[in-house]
This record gives structure tokens, C-alpha cells and sequence, in this order.
């Protein structure tokens, strides 16, 4: 029989039990939370932070429910089991003791972004529940703890770092990473970017073997060395691998295909070699791949379409070239597309399939062909379009400003031509960055564009666009900061109709108006208290620069060179102080300086008409400066010593002035200074001999001054040295064969000097490879011209090191992220005419050997300088035949081998230089007839002349059949020779003697003759110099007296 009391029993004993053990329960957890909330406010209190910043912690106080409190997460029963204070500003660290190591139950913690600035504390290894531990860019530094190896429930590990950037390191070097991971058999999630990990070859490679549930590894700039094993494909759980910014100097392993997971691939920068690999991933699911930065080349292979979940291709900063495969069309899941920077040829392929495409970068590259509206019709998601530095041709289609989303174009540095279009759809426009400068765009700018009222950065420079543009056009652009119309064929309209309106005119920080026929400052400028550059170069600006000028709070960079200014308003007292960049060249500023500007770092004064000697504590009002160019006035006085003081000092350019007195020894001391030029001066004395071992020095320019003694000994210390012009000054020595030892030099001028003796190398093996000019002439060497030396000067070959297109332009990069360089520039004697040669210094091969005392054959080593564009071996005692290997230099335009003993016929290869322009062969022993062609009969008679058995044209004498025959007159009869005169001659030569008539009889005599009186006058007048000028259509070389 059944109890009909037990059911109502069994009830009330589980309720019973169950209200005793939950009473039980929460007494406990009350108190085991409280333990816990007291451990989590003695962390609060022991913690240093910013208040202002904090999000988390400020909610931490005892009168609330602790499991409330933001960061904080609790179990059901109360255990604080998540701590996540990230960003939160923590500065100064923790140690062992924190009350953070109480937290038992603590399985995730986040401390992402704090700046703890101490070691890892090693007491993590108390919190054996954790699963979840992100120590990433907290500051830690130092050497990571052991105990980091002993929480095995581990899932997540990320100790990722940027102290390396700071001096000091989060680094693994007392242990290994296999002793790091080989308790952590859980890990799924392993980052640990920028820790130094010190492991031997590929060591990191086998300990991440044992990871076996590894999904996600990022080992980004953690200084690995490779190469990359197959056996990483072991990992078949692998989705993600980072790796970039490590040394692992290999190509990518053909099985890496074989990653049956991967969805992401990080390689960047790590020195990868070889082709891009055929196969990147068998099943396809690749979605981000980035792999720039590498040295990876050829074409990029066809199989890249099989990619087919792509999103995100990143392959800049390689080497690959060719075009791009035409099924790229088929990534149709693209949304990020970046292979800027390689040298990719041919048309942009169509991306219509790339529906979803936002950001499209193929700058820096060799592209060709238009843009047409079928490369854009389908890109209706598409944000940036960034195609500059290419070859791209046409004109730009209108469809191309309709884009709904865009927001970035950038095509400058192309041929596009033609006329802009107008556009529709302008309301809903959300351009914001224009550039198409540096292109053959014309016409005038369309209306539309003043419409685009969203856009911030409008860049037209270097086109050819014309018209008139009104400020109350730029008005309409609200929102504009940056505008540059630098350098077309436009004129600004500085009249503004809104007068009343001038404060709502857009705030702009960059205004670059060069060469747009400006009259005057335009009134605008005068409240654009936000403005940083200014560029107002080359216009037609005259009168006074305004006081307001100097007083735009924001004023970074001002160029008004290249005007006809000619004072200040008043002399300036207070200028920005953040006037980093002053450009006031070419105009016409007389006086003194208007202002030393004490904070720019570069400052060019030069062709003025500034007239002051600088004062003695002028280094105190330029502390900063790196570039001083005060040249092309007329500056009188010494150099202060004080100017050495400046440590920053980069770039001094007096030259060009009336300075005086002796170089200052510091100048050669110092060991900043890259480019020293003093030529044109009355600096005297010596040259100073105190060229320290540290010496940066790149360019020494000390030409016409009246310095005399030896070249410096200690200037082989300059071994960055590659301008060296000592030219038209006094200095009495040898040969500086001691600079062989500077491999870098590329122009040297000694000409106009008392140098003497042999020119000999000490080391034909290590001789100026990279020389591409010198100028020896009109000293005393004598010897034979230096045949084993010019061998090693490779630069003036054509061959596969030297190809005339590798070489940089001679000069000194002074602010490159500002495009301003120092440009060397070097006077030569070409084609019988002094010529100054600036920025085209790379592509000019000269070697002036002229007016010195060589004898002996012409070497056959100079005939391998198949890059020399200017040969002058004049005024020498050469002999012998002109070799018929001169047929070799191919790129000659001047050859002068004048007032020598060569002899024997003109070589025929001579007739085959296509580019001579200029020839002189006078005077010499050489005889027959001058080859025919259709180049040596293009030069005058005086090319010629003074060889006494040379015939043919342009000569009068003509040979044939071995008899002379002379050319008929116009009256039919033969031209003779005026015996009367000729009587006449010879009785007056016979009447001088025999000394002085041949000078008057033979031109030849007499040129030498009067070459030799001329430098005998220059050597007793120090002052003389020999130049030539042009006068009716012929050179001639003069004397002139320098000042």
C-alpha cells in the first residue's frame, strides 16, 4: 500500500536541501567576492595613472557591487574570472607582491596598451586558470619570465612589444622559445610581435612544431633568420601566419600551398627572394595576402586568379615586372588592392568583376595606355585611387569625378593631355583630395571643379593649364586646406568681391601659387592664421615683402624667391616661431638681411644684392639651421669663427661674394659640414690642413680665390668626398695621388694652378671608379698621360655597372621629405666655351687634360671611355698617330687635340662619331686627306688648319691623282698666290732675322709662340687667368684680369 505522504516529503526535503546549500553558498561566495573586491581596490590604489584618461577603473569603488565594475568579470558564483584594463593609461609597474596574483580564479586578462615600463613579473605563474593573457604593447621590457611557460590552459597568448623602439627590448635570450611553448599544448592564438628572440638558423621554426592546435601565429619583427622550412605545413590548423620585418632571406616554399586552412598571409619585409610562387594556396581560401617589401621579381604569375576569396592583395615595394595578368579580372571579392612601387609594364587590366573594390593603389610603377570609363563603370564602391608616378596617357574621363563613394584621386607624375571635362553629379561628390599635377593637362580649369565642396586637397601643378581663376571661385571650397596651381600658364585674380566676407574665406594650411603671373601678395593671405607653406616663387611680385608675413602664427615654410622684391616693409623684429624653411632668392634685396629667421633650418639668401659683413655672433640666430646659402651677393669682410659652432650645420654656400682673408681652420674641422663652397672669393693663405678623420665632407668648392700652397694631406680623410674643385687659384705641389684611397669622388678640378710633376697611381686597382669629371688644364704636369689610372675610372664606360642611368644626381639631398636638394654645379671648357653646369652633373663625362707639358702617344685605355662627352688633350706635346680606336667613343661631342705633334693621317672611325659638335685638330703634323663623311665636312677650315700636308674638305687644298690642284676662281682662272706680297713677306721676315719671322710667318709658331708669353704672365701675375670668349661666330682665348 502506497504512503500518500511520501511525494509531499520527498518535496519538502529538497527544498529543505537546496535552501541550506544555497544559503550556504552565497554566505560563502559573499565572502570569498568580498576577499576578492579588496584585492581588486588594493590594485586600484597601488596602480599610477591618468585620471583624466581613465574608463575602467574609475567605476572601481567599494560602495558598488564589485562583478559591476567595468573591466571586470564574474562566474556565477561570484569568482572574479576576466580583468580586462586595457587602455587605460597604467603607468609604473607591479611586482610579485601585486594583489593581481590573488585572483585564482582568473582565467582571461587584458592589459593591452598601458605603459608599465618594467619586466614581466614573474608571479603570472600563480594564476593557473588562465586561458586568455594579452600583455601586448603594455610596455613591459626586459627579459620574458619562465613562468610564463607554466600556464598550460593556456589558449591565447599575446606579448607583442614596441619597446624596441624606445632602447629597450621585451626579449626571449635566457631560454629558448622551445622551453617558452613547450608546456603551452592548448595555444591556438600565439603573438608575440617585437620581442627579440634570440634563436640559432631556423630554430623558432621546430619549436612551433609542437604547437599542434596552432591557428593563429604572429612573430612580426622578432629578428628570425631563415630560411622558411617545408615543415611548417605541419600545422594543418594554421589560418593566420605574420611574419613580417624578420631576416629570413629565402624563397617561400612551394608547399606552403599545402596549408589546408590559411586565410591570411603576412610576409612583408623579410627579405624573400626568388619568383613569386606558382602556387600560394591549393584550396583557395586565401583572403588577405601581403607580401610586400620583398625582393621577389619577374612577372606575377596567372595563378594569382585562382584565388578567388581574395580581399586584400598587398604586393608593394617588390621588383616584379611585365604586365599583369588579364585574369585578375577575376578576383571579383577584392576590397583592398595596393602593388605600388614595382616596375609593372603595360595597360591597367579591367577590375570590373571587383565590385566591392575600395582602395586601389597601382603608383610607382610603368603602366601605360588611358583610362577609360570601362575601367571605372563597375567600381561604384571605390574610396581611393591612387595610379601616380606612371606612363598613363590620354585624357581623364568625366565618369571618373562621378564615382559616388570616391574620395581620393591621385594621378599626378603621368602624360594625361587634353582639356578637363565638366562633370554632373556634383551634390553628391564626396572627393576630398585632387591631384593630377605634374601631367600635359591645358585649357582652363572647369567650373565644376569650385563645386566640389567636400574637396581639402586640390593639386594642378606642372600642367599647362590657362585662364583666369578669381579668388571668390576658391572661396566656394569651404573646406579646402591645401592648394597648389604652382607652375601652369594660369593668372589669379587677387581682386576679391567679397570683401565683407574675407574672415569665411577657407582656412588653408598649404597655398603654392609659383608661376601663376601674381602682381602683388594677395589679400587673402594676410587672415589665413592657420597656413604652414607659402609658396609664391617666380612671379612678378614687386616692391616690399609685407610686415604681415612674418607674423602668421602657423607660417612652417615660405618661398618668395624668384620675384623682384626689393626691401622688407620695416625691419623685422618678431617673425613665427615656427618658421622652419625661408626661401628669398633671386630678387633684388639690398643691404642687410631683413631677417635671420632663428628657428628655420633652411635658409637661402643668395643672388641678392645684400651688401653687410656677417656679425661675429651670427651662430646664436642660427642654432638650428642646417642650410645657409648666402651666395651671389655682396658680402664683404671674414667668415666669423662663431658660424663653426653650429652642430647642425649641413650645407654653407657663400660663393660669389667679396670675402676676404683666410679660411677659418674650423670650417675643415668641423665634422657636420657635407658641402663647403667658397669659389669666386679673395679668401688667401692656404688651404687649412686640418681635415678630421670623421670628415662628412661631400663637396669642397674653394675654386678662383688666390690661395697657394699644397693640397691638404688630411683631406683623404673625406672618404664621402665627391666634388673637389680647387680650380684658378695658386696652390704649388704634385699630384694628389694620396686621395686614391676616396672611392667616391666624381668631379676633381685642379685647373689654373702650379701643380707639377707626373701624374702617377699608387693603386691602379682602387682608383676613382666613379669619376666622371676632371679638369687638370693649364698647370706644369709633364710625363706621359696616366694610362694604368684610367683604366679603374669605370664611370666613364658603358658597360653593365655604369650605364650612364644608374648614377644619381651630384648633389646633397638637405630635406628630403621636402623634395630640396643641394645641387652641385662646375664650370667646364667645352666646344671652346666656358660652361656652368648644374643638376644635369650625372649625365656630363669631361676629361681636360689641355696647356701642360704632356708628352708621348694618347693612351689606347682612353679610347675604352665610351661615356666621355667632352675630350681636350690641346696645348701639349703629344705625338705620334691619333688612334683609330677614337672610333669607340661614340657619346664624343667636343674633341680638342689642337697645338700638338700628332701626325699621320686623320683615323676614318673619326667620320663615324655622330654627336661631335665640336673639333679642333690644328696645328699638329697630320697629313693626307680628311676622311669624307657626313660629319667632318660640316666643320670650318680652322678645325684644320696648321697641318701643313692635310688636304680635302673643308680645306682649300684638294689633291688628285697625287698633284695639287688649286680651286678656280670666279673669273675661271686658278687661284695663285700673290708673289708681291709674298716678296714683300720675305724681305720683311729676312730684315727682322730668323727669329722673329717665322712667328710672323707661321700661325702655327705664332700661336705657341704668344701661348708661351701668356703663361709666363700668368705666373708672374698670379691675378691673370685664361678664358675665352665668343666674338662674330669664333672662340677665342683670352687673357683677364681676375678681381
Amino acid at each position: 500500500m502506497r504512503n500518500p505522504h511520501v511525494p509531499f516529503l520527498s518535496i519538502a526535503f529538497c527544498y529543505y536541501f537546496w535552501m541550506h546549500h544555497s544559503i550556504y553558498f552565497t554566505r560563502v561566495s559573499g565572502t570569498i567576492f568580498k576577499d576578492q573586491q579588496r584585492s581588486l581596490l588594493k590594485l586600484k590604489n597601488r596602480l599610477k595613472f591618468e585620471h583624466e584618461r581613465l574608463r575602467k577603473l574609475v567605476s572601481w569603488n567599494s560602495s558598488t557591487d564589485g562583478c559591476e565594475w567595468r573591466g571586470v568579470t564574474c562566474d556565477e558564483e561570484g569568482h572574479v574570472i576576466g580583468l580586462d584594463l586595457s587602455g587605460e593609461s597604467i603607468y609604473g609597474g607591479f611586482d610579485n607582491s601585486s594583489s593581481l596574483f590573488s585572483l585564482q580564479n582568473l582565467q582571461t586578462l587584458n592589459l593591452v596598451g598601458n605603459n608599465f615600463s618594467s619586466k614581466v613579473p614573474s608571479g603570472f605563474n600563480k594564476l593557473k586558470n588562465l586561458t586568455y593573457l594579452n600583455l601586448s604593447y603594455a610596455g613591459f621590457v626586459g627579459q620574458i619570465p619562465i613562468e610564463i611557460s607554466y600556464l598550460t590552459r593556456l589558449v591565447t597568448l599575446d606579448i607583442s612589444s614596441v619597446s624596441f623602439l624606445f632602447g629597450q627590448p621585451l626579449k626571449l635570450e635566457n631560454f629558448d622559445l622551445q622551453t617558452l611553448v613547450q608546456n603551452l599544448t592548448m595555444i591556438r592564438q600565439f603573438y608575440m610581435d617585437g620581442v627579440i628572440v634570440t634563436a640559432k638558423a631556423n630554430e623558432w621554426c621546430n619549436a612551433l612544431l609542437k604547437l599542434v592546435s596552432l591557428q593563429e601565429q604572429s612573430m612580426s619583427n622578432c629578428n628570425l633568420s631563415g630560411p622558411l622550412v617545408s615543415s611548417l605545413t605541419r600545422l594543418v590548423n594554421l589560418s593566420i601566419i605574420s611574419l613580417d620585418k624578420n631576416n629570413l632571406s629565402s624563397p617561400v616554399p612551394e608547399t606552403f600551398a599545402n596549408f589546408p586552412n590559411l586565410t591570411t598571409l603576412h610576409l612583408c619585409s623579410c627579405g624573400l627572394t626568388g619568383k613569386f610562387p606558382e602556387k600560394i594556396s591549393v584550396n583557395g581560401l586565401l583572403r588577405k595576402l601581403i607580401v610586400s617589401h620583398t625582393r621577389f621579381s619577374g612577372a606575377l604569375p596567372a595563378s594569382i586568379s585562382n584565388l578567388t576569396q581574395l580581399s586584400m592583395l598587398v604586393l608593394s615595394n617588390c621588383h616584379f615586372n611585365r604586365t599583369l595578368p588579364s585574369s585578375m579580372s577575376r578576383l571579383g571579392e577584392l576590397t583592398y588592392m595596393d602593388l605600388s612601387n614595382n616596375d609593372f609594364t603595360g595597360p591597367i587590366p579591367s577590375l570590373n568583376m571587383s565590385k566591392n573594390l575600395m582602395h586601389l593603389d597601382f603608383s610607382h610603377n610603368d603602366f601605360m595606355g588611358s583610362i577609360t570609363s570601362l575601367h571605372l563603370e563597375s567600381l561604384r564602391e571605390l574610396v581611393v585611387l591612387d595610379l601616380h608616378e606612371n606612363l598613363l596617357n590620354g585624357s581623364l574621363p568625366s565618369s571618373l569625378f562621378s564615382l559616388p563613394l570616391l574620395q581620393t584621386i591621385r594621378l599626378s607624375d603621368n602624360i594625361f593631355q587634353g582639356q578637363l571635362e565638366e562633370f554632373f553629379n556634383i551634390s553628391f561628390s564626396k572627393l576630398e583630395t585632387l591631384d593630377l599635377s605634374n601631367n600635359n593637362l591645358e585649357g582652363p580649369l572647369p567650373p565644376s571643379f569650385f563645386s566640389l565642396t567636400s574637396l581639402k586637397v586640390l593639386q594642378l601643378s606642372f600642367n599647362e593649364l590657362n585662364g583666369t581663376i578669381k579668388l571668390d571661385e576658391i572661396h566656394r571650397l569651404a573646406n579646402l586646406r591645401t592648394l597648389a596651381l604652382s607652375h601652369n600658364d594660369l593668372s589669379i585674380d587677387t581682386n576679391y568681391e567679397g570683401v565683407g566676407h574675407v574672415s569665411s574665406f577657407p582656412k588653408m594650411a598649404t597655398v603654392e601659387l609659383a608661376s601663376c603671373n601674381l602682381i602683388e601678395f594677395p589679400s587673402f593671405l594676410r587672415n589665413q592664421s592657420e597656413i604652414r607653406t607659402l609658396d609664391l616663387s617666380s612671379n612678378y611680385i614687386k616692391g616690399y615683402i609685407p610686415t604681415w608675413i612674418w607674423q602668421l602664427d602657423s607660417l612652417a615654410q615660405l618661398n618668395l624667391s624668384h620675384n623682384s622684391l626689393s626691401n622688407s616693409e620695416e625691419p623685422v623684429k618678431n617673425t613665427s616661431s615656427k618658421l622652419s624653411l625661408l626661401d628669398l632668392h633671386s630678387n633684388q634685396l639690398p643691404g642687410k638681411l631683413p631677417i635671420f629667421a632663428v628657428h628655420a633650418i633652411y635658409l637661402d639668401y643668395s643672388s641678392n644684392n645684400f651688401s653687410f659683413t656677417i656679425p661675429t655672433d651670427v651662430a646664436t640666430s642660427l642654432s638650428s639651421a642646417i642650410f645657409l646659402s648666402l651666395s651671389d651677393n655682396s658680402l664683404a669682410g671674414s667668415i666669423p669663427r662663431s658660424l663653426c659652432n653650429n652642430s647642425s650645420m649641413l650645407v654653407l654656400d657663400v660663393s660669389y661674394n667679396l670675402f676676404n682673408g683666410a679660411i677659418p681652420e674650423c670650417l675643415t674641422q668641423s665634422e657636420t659640414f657635407v658641402v663647403l663652397n667658397l669659389q669666386h672669393n679673395k679668401f688667401h693663405g692656404s688651404i687649412p690642413d686640418k681635415f678630421p678623420v670623421s670628415c662628412t665632407l661631400r663637396t669642397l668648392d674653394l675654386n678662383s680665390n688666390l690661395l697657394h700652397g699644397t693640397i691638404p694631406k688630411s683631406l683623404a680623410n673625406c672618404r664621402s668626398l665627391e666634388v673637389l674643385d680647387f680650380g684658378n687659384n695658386q696652390v704649388d705641389d704634385g699630384f694628389p695621388y694620396f686621395l686614391d684611397t676616396i672611392s667616391t669622388l666624381r668631379v676633381v678640378v685642379l685647373r689654373g694652378n702650379k701643380l707639377r710633376g707626373q701624374i702617377q697611381c699608387t693603386r691602379s686597382n682602387s682608383t676613382w671608379h666613379v669619376l666622371q669629371i676632371i679638369d687638370l688644364a693649364f698647370n706644369n704636369f709633364n710625363g706621359l698621360l696616366p694610362g694604368n689610372c684610367l683604366k679603374t675610372w669605370r664611370a666613364m664606360m658603358l658597360d653593365e655597372y655604369y650605364d650612364g642611368l644608374k648614377l644619381n644626381h651630384i648633389g646633397y639631398p638637405v630635406l628630403t621629405f621636402l623634395g630640396i636638394n643641394y645641387q652641385d654645379s662646375v664650370t667646364l671648357t667645352i666646344k671652346a666655351l666656358q660652361l656652368e653646369f648644374v643638376k644635369v652633373l650625372n649625365l656630363i663625362t669631361s676629361v681636360d687634360f689641355s696647356s701642360n707639358n704632356f708628352h708621348g702617344t694618347i693612351p689606347e685605355e682612353l679610347m675604352n671611355f665610351t661615356r666621355l662627352h667632352s675630350l681636350n688633350l690641346s696645348h701639349n706635346a703629344l705625338e705620334s698617330q691619333i688612334p683609330s680606336s677614337i672610333g669607340n667613343l661614340k657619346q664624343l661631342e667636343s674633341l680638342d687635340l689642337s697645338c700638338n705633334n700628332l701626325d699621320g693621317e686623320i683615323p676614318t672611325q673619326l667620320a663615324s662619331l655622330n654627336f661631335l659638335s665640336y673639333l679642333n685638330l690644328s696645328f699638329n703634323g697630320l697629313v693626307g686627306r680628311i676622311p669624307e663623311g657626313n660629319q667632318l665636312q660640316t666643320f670650318d677650315a680652322s678645325s684644320f688648319v696648321g697641318n701643313a700636308e692635310l688636304c680635302g674638305t673643308p680645306l682649300t687644298k684638294i689633291y688628285s691623282d697625287g698633284k695639287l690642284v688649286l680651286p678656280m676662281s670666279r673669273h675661271g682662272r686658278p687661284h695663285g698666290i700673290g708673289w708681291n706680297i709674298m716678296r714683300a713677306e720675305m724681305g720683311f721676315a729676312f730684315g727682322l732675322g730668323f727669329v722673329i719671322g717665322p712667328i710672323l710667318f707661321w700661325k702655327k709658331w705664332r700661336q705657341c709662340y704668344w701661348q708661351r708669353v701668356d703663361s709666363i704672365l700668368c705666373r708672374i701675375f698670379p691675378q691673370l687667368c685664361h678664358e675665352y670668349e665668343t666674338r662674330g661666330g669664333h672662340s677665342y682665348q683670352v687673357l683677364r684680369w681676375r678681381y
